[in-house]
C-alpha cells in the first residue's frame, strides 16, 4: 500500500483556550530552574557550560495564555493523516504541530498515549499545554510557547517520489525560524522526522529543543534506553548522578515504582547510538530513535504518589491509564541551551515506531542483556544505518518549497523576513500572512511610525531592531509603553522605567497600560506597597469614563480579569487583605466565581484571620484552572485553615510534604 496524506478531523472534549491574555508578561510565570553554581564543579566541561546559559527573564515577545477553564464540550479538530498498510499517523497542525496518534495497523496497538480529552493546564512557558502524543518543545527549558498555537503546514515532494508533510513557524523566544518534515515509506512500521533549526541573524542564538513522547504507562511499563547513568532531576532543583537501572534501591526505569515525580536524564556513551523505547509487560511498545546530532535522552514520571495521580487525572480526565514521557533533545539535560552560530542550522532525523522484545529479557535482572534485547530488536526493525541514509536523503528536500497549503501559522514571520530580508528556502513567510497584531509593525517598518490602537494595545516585538525603531519613532503614550517593553526584554529596567513614565507625561490616553508596567517594575524592586498603589491607580483608569462595558468582549473580560487578578495579589503582598477582598467583591460574578478568583479570596480571609470562612471556601469545592506545575499554595492554605490531611481534590503536591 502505497502511503497516502488526507485531511481528516479529531473530535475530543475540549475546554477552549479562550483569548490571549492582554497583558505583556515582564515576568516569567515560573522562575526556570538554576543551579547553584557551587553543583557545577564535578559536571562535564560542556554540560557545565551550557547550564545556565541566557536563560528566559520573560516569555516576551509572547503572551500568556490563562483564560481557558475546566468546563469541556464536543470539538472538531482540524488534523491531518499520514498512512500506509503498517503504520496510521495522526498531526494536529493547528495545535503546535502535535502527533497525536501513531496507530500499529497490523497489531492495532495505539504506540503512544493518546489523550481522551484536550484539557489545557498551565505547563507550557506562556501557560496552555495540553498532555499526550509527541510534542516539538523550541525556545527554552520547558514546554514551547506554541503548545496550543498553529503552525504552517503544506505538503513537500520527499525522499523516493514520497509525500511529506512540512510543519514550520518562527519560534518568538529566541527569534529563531524551523521546520518539522514528517514522511512515512511505503510498507514501513517507522514514521521519518526531519527537524531544521535556522539562525538567520548575526550573532549566535541559544538553541533548545526536545521531542516529548507521551506514552502509556501500566505499571510494567520499562523504559530502556543504551546508559548506565542518569542526571536525576526532582522538584528539589537538585540534579545528581545516580546509577541506571536502580538508584537508593529503586528501579526508576519502571514509572510507577517511584512515588514521586522527576526526571532521569541519561548518559549515553558518546558512540552509543541514540535510541529509547518503552515496553509493557509482554515486551510490546515504542522506540524513537536518532541521528547523533540529537544526544539527550530523557525519562518524565509522574510516579504512584496522590500529587502525581491528580495531576494525571487533571490532564487527562478520570479513568484514563496516565502516562509517562520519553523524550529526546539536543543538550544532555533540559537545563542546558546548545549555541547555534549566526547564519549556520541545527538538523537531525528521528525515527518512531513499533518495538517488540523477549519480555524476559526486557524485564529482568540484568540491565545489560535488558538493554541489549531492545537495541538487537531495534537493529532488526530499522538499522541504524538505515536511519543515517534516510537523513542524507531527506537533506536534499529540506529546502524544497511546499506546495498544496494544509494550514496557516501566524504573520509573525512574515514580519521578521520582511524586515530582515532574509532567504529560507523550504519555510516561506509569506507576506500576506501579516494580520492585525502585526500590521501596526510592518506601519512602523515602512513609514516610521506606530499606529494607535482603537483598543487594548497589540503584543510588543522586543529584538533590538524593532527597538531601535520605536527609539526613532514619535513619542507618544503608545510608542514609549511599547519601547519600555522592548527595553524591560534588554534588562535595560531602568531606562524601561522612565519611558513608561514619559507616556505618562505624553499626553491624553489610555493610563492603565502603563501604570501596570510601573506597577510590576516596582514589585521587582521590592516595594510592594508602591506597587499596590500603581496597581490601584491602573485597575481605577480601566473602568473610568470611556472605558465602556470591559465585559462585554472576550478581551475585555480578559483585560479585566488579568488586571484584578494581578492588582489583588499586589494587595495581597503589600498586606492590605481588605482592600484585596473588597475589589474581589466588586468584580462581575462569571469572574469572581472563577478557581482562581475563589484561591484569592481565600488568601485573603486567611490574611484577615478568618480561618472559617476560607475553610468554607475549600468545603464549597473549586478547581484553579491555571494551577501551575509544582505550584504548592493549595496545600500551604489548606494547611492555614486545617489540621486535617490535604483532601485528594487539591492535592498536586510533586515532592514529600516534609520538604
Amino acid at each position: 500500500m502505497a502511503t497516502t496524506v488526507r485531511r481528516a478531523v479529531v473530535n475530543l472534549p475540549a475546554a477552549p483556550l479562550g483569548p490571549e491574555n492582554p497583558l505583556p508578561p515582564l515576568r516569567t510565570p515560573a522562575a526556570p530552574p538554576v543551579l547553584d553554581p557551587r553543583d557545577r564543579a564535578d559536571l562535564p566541561r560542556d554540560m557545565a557550560r551550557q547550564l545556565g546559559h541566557r536563560p528566559l527573564r520573560t516569555v516576551l515577545p509572547t503572551r500568556l495564555l490563562d483564560g481557558y477553564g475546566r468546563e469541556r464540550t464536543p470539538t472538531v479538530l482540524d488534523a491531518v493523516v499520514i498512512e500506509n498498510a503498517r503504520l496510521r499517523v495522526t498531526v494536529l497542525p493547528g495545535l503546535g504541530g502535535r502527533i497525536h496518534s501513531l496507530h500499529h495497523i497490523p497489531t492495532g496497538r495505539e504506540l503512544l498515549h493518546r489523550n481522551p480529552v484536550l484539557q489545557p493546564a498551565a505547563f507550557a512557558l506562556n501557560g496552555a499545554w495540553f498532555s499526550g502524543g509527541i510534542e516539538w518543545n523550541i525556545g527554552a527549558t520547558g514546554h514551547t510557547t506554541l503548545s496550543c498555537a498553529p503552525l504552517h503546514a503544506a505538503l513537500v515532494p520527499g525522499p523516493d517520489g514520497s509525500t511529506m508533510v512540512r510543519l514550520w513557524e518562527w519560534e518568538r523566544l529566541r527569534d529563531l525560524p524551523f521546520q518539522v518534515d514528517l514522511w512515512l515509506p511505503d510498507d514501513s512500521d517507522f514514521l521519518h522526522v526531519g527537524v531544521r533549526i535556522r539562525n538567520p541573524h548575526e550573532q549566535s542564538a541559544p538553541v533548545y529543543w526536545w521531542s516529548n513522547i507521551a506514552v502509556p504507562e501500566t505499571p510494567d511499563t520499562r523504559v530502556l534506553v543504551p546508559a548506565d547513568e542518569a542526571w536525576h532531576f526532582g522538584y528539589d532543583q537538585a540534579l545528581t548522578r545516580v546509577g541506571v537501572p536502580e538508584a537508593g534501591g529503586l528501579d526508576h526505569t519502571y514509572p510507577l515504582r517511584s512515588e514521586y515525580p522527576a526526571d532521569h536524564f541519561y548518559e549515553l556513551p558518546d558512540d552509543a547510538r541514540r535510541w529509547i523505547a518503552a515496553l509493557d509487560a509482554d515486551g510490546h511498545g515504542l522506540a524513537q530513535t536518532s541521528t547523533d546530532l540529537l544526544r539527550g535522552r530523557k525519562l518524565f514520571r509522574w510516579g504512584h504518589g496522590r500529587g502525581g495521580r491528580r495531576w494525571q487525572e487533571w490532564l487527562n480526565g478520570p479513568g484514563d491509564g496516565g502516562y509517562a514521557e520519553i523524550q529526546a533533545g539536543l543538550a544532555r539535560t533540559q537545563l542546558e541551551h546548545v549555541p547555534l552560530e549566526a547564519g549556520a542550522a541545527f538538523s537531525w532525523l528521528e525515527s518512531y515506531g513499533p518495538l517488540s522484545a523477549d519480555p524476559a529479557a526486557v524485564h529482568g535482572r540484568d540491565w545489560a542483556a535488558a538493554t541489549e534485547e531492545a537495541a538487537a530488536r531495534l537493529e532488526e526493525a530499522l538499522p541504524r544505518g538505515v536511519v543515517e541514509e534516510a537523513y542524507a536523503a531527506w537533506l536534499p528536500h529540506a529546502d524544497t518549497e511546499p506546495g498544496e497549503v494544509l494550514a496557516a501559522g501566524s504573520g509573525w514571520g512574515a514580519l521578521e523576513v520582511l524586515r530582515g530580508g532574509y532567504r529560507l528556502p523550504g519555510t516561506p513567510f509569506a507576506t500576506a500572512a501579516i494580520g492585525d497584531q502585526q500590521s501596526p509593525w510592518r506601519e512602523l517598518l515602512e513609514h516610521g511610525t506606530l499606529p494607535k490602537p482603537d483598543g487594548i494595545p497589540g503584543p510588543t516585538p522586543v529584538s533590538p531592531p524593532w527597538r531601535d525603531m520605536l527609539e526613532t519613532a514619535d513619542a507618544d503614550p503608545h510608542t514609549e509603553y511599547h519601547l519600555g517593553i522592548a527595553q524591560w526584554h534588554a534588562d535595560d529596567r531602568a531606562q524601561a522605567v522612565r519611558s513608561w513614565e514619559r507616556g505618562l507625561e505624553c499626553g491624553p490616553a489610555p493610563r492603565w497600560p502603563l501604570l501596570r508596567c510601573l506597577a510590576v517594575a516596582a514589585e521587582e524592586s521590592g516595594r510592594a506597597d508602591h506597587a499596590a498603589d500603581l496597581y490601584a491607580e491602573a485597575f481605577a483608569d480601566l473602568g473610568g469614563p470611556g472605558a465602556g462595558d470591559l465585559a462585554a468582549s472576550q478581551e475585555g473580560t480578559a483585560l479585566l480579569a488579568a488586571l484584578a487578578r494581578e492588582t489583588v495579589e499586589a494587595h495581597l503582598s503589600a498586606d492590605r487583605p481588605g482592600v484585596a477582598r473588597a475589589l474581589l467583591a466588586g468584580l462581575p460574578a462569571a469572574i469572581r466565581e472563577r478557581g482562581r478568583f475563589r484561591l484569592l479570596l481565600a488568601r485573603a480571609l486567611v490574611a484577615e484571620g478568618d480561618t472559617g470562612a476560607a475553610r468554607e471556601i475549600f468545603d464549597a469545592g473549586f478547581e484553579v484552572a491555571d494551577l501551575r506545575e509544582g505550584a504548592g499554595i493549595l496545600g500551604e492554605l489548606w494547611a492555614s485553615v486545617s489540621d486535617e490531611p490535604l483532601p485528594d481534590a487539591y492535592d498536586f503536591r510533586m515532592r514529600p510534604p516534609q520538604e
